[in-house]
């Protein structure tokens, strides 16, 4: 059996085999579209090193990415989601070592939602709990049919569990709460929960009416009602908690947690915030184990943590990047990705992708999982240890980061 790191399920039950030639897949086994396509990104567009876009052998590009953060000022160190445990906890102590700053994606995503889990003010539970009892899953702000497709059918909704044996037709309800009909919503079209650009908090205070015994107010007070019965019935509920919720909150995630609290004192509920990069919650644990803190963290004097930190928030002043695991110029409004394409970058991954076309110095890491092992926190939180599957000369992003700091 194969992992796949196409996503943050960390899939451990694929079966693989590759042709002959060693250019393409010949066969597959329990492979979602989106799993299909990250294996065979194994054999498209791979990197290579590069300096200012001119092929170099790999000990030249390692040396002069290590002196370019060696001379910077107010380096930042930023991606991880997409890196193995190893090379995130080396990452940190290069930040350390360096005087960096170091972010991931959790600052513009569920980082909020994340540490709020981490640091046990937020119930939680594991995909096993969710398929073996879970009676009720919320899926807020979340869209798992587009960005998790194997989501619901091996954890969540259709599976069939220690305590819910007769799967979503008996066994299970599911309520989507988003501002558009999407994927998610048309598959339990039943309990979808159309709202307003962030109309997150009215629809919490309409919930917490509900669950007192209050008349909520809101246009459809009985739909409304009729939810807070569904959810006082649940045995076990489970809020998969996405990036919509994350973002209509803001800062202020005390009115989510007062209604899990609420939810808590009739039911049993959980919570699981939706991430995509496969170890984006492994990073959020690392540095908080080591810092105090999930995301936006400055060694520069000691330990700081601030938005000012961020990749969005310290960009104005950077003098050096690098980027691992991620590509930032992809998912970041233009204005940001034009000021990513004035620093000098160094970018580490297994692709070609914009970030990488637009970095001064390029190095191609394996994909770890398939070509490198290592070891991942699952969305959940359980670890997964993955050995590679397909042979490679590519380097592992640890190996990468442990020669980076050995040449510093």
């Amino acid at each position: 059996m194969a992992d796949c790191t196409g996503c943050s399920l960390l899939c451990d039950d694929i079966v693989v085999e590759v042709n002959g030639d060693g250019h393409g897949l010949k066969e597959t086994t329990n492979l979602c579209r989106k799993g299909h396509g990250y294996y065979e990104s194994l054999f498209e567009d791979r990197l290579t090193p590069t300096i200012n876009g001119e092929g170099v052998d790999f000990e030249t590009v390692i040396s002069q990415a290590a002196e370019l953060l060696k001379g910077a000022d107010r380096p930042l160190l930023f991606g991880w989601g997409n890196s193995t445990l190893e090379a995130q906890k080396l990452g940190i102590n290069l930040a350390k070592k360096l005087g960096a700053s170091i972010d991931d994606s959790s600052s513009f995503g569920t980082g909020i939602l994340m540490e709020k889990v981490l640091r046990e003010q937020l119930p939680t539970c594991t995909f096993d709990d969710v398929r073996n009892f879970a009676d009720v899953s919320i899926y807020w702000g979340d869209d798992p049919s587009s960005s998790h497709p194997r989501h619901m059918s091996r954890f969540s909704y259709f599976p069939r569990g220690e305590k819910r044996q007769r799967g979503y037709e008996e066994d299970r309800t599911a309520l989507v709460i988003d501002v558009r009909t999407s994927p998610t919503a048309v598959i339990a079209a039943n309990g979808f929960i159309k709202i307003p650009p962030e109309g997150d908090v009215e629809l919490i205070e309409a919930f917490m009416a509900a669950l007192s015994g209050k008349i909520p107010k809101v246009n459809d007070k009985k739909k409304i009602l009729n939810l807070g019965t569904t959810l006082k019935k649940a045995k076990y509920g489970v809020v998969f908690a996405g990036m919509g919720l994350a973002h209509s909150l803001k800062n202020d995630v005390e009115p989510f947690v007062s209604l899990i609290d609420k939810l808590n004192q009739v039911s049993s509920y959980k919570v699981i915030p939706t991430t995509s990069e496969y170890n984006s919650r492994g990073f959020n644990q690392a540095l908080l184990e080591e810092t105090d803190h999930i995301n936006q963290v400055s060694f520069k004097d000691g330990v700081s943590s601030g938005p000012e930190f961020s990749l969005l928030g310290s960009i104005d002043d950077c003098d050096a990047m690098m980027v691992i695991g991620s590509d930032p110029v992809a998912t970041l409004p233009a204005a940001i990705s034009k000021k990513i394409s004035k620093i000098p970058l160094v970018a580490i991954g297994p692709h070609r992708n914009l970030t990488t076309d637009m970095a001064k110095l390029t190095i191609p890491s394996a994909v770890s999982g398939l070509e490198s092992g290592g070891s991942a926190l699952r969305m959940d939180g359980v670890k997964v240890e993955f050995d590679p599957v397909i042979k490679s000369d590519y380097q592992s992003d640890a190996e990468i980061l442990a020669r980076i700091m050995g040449v510093l």
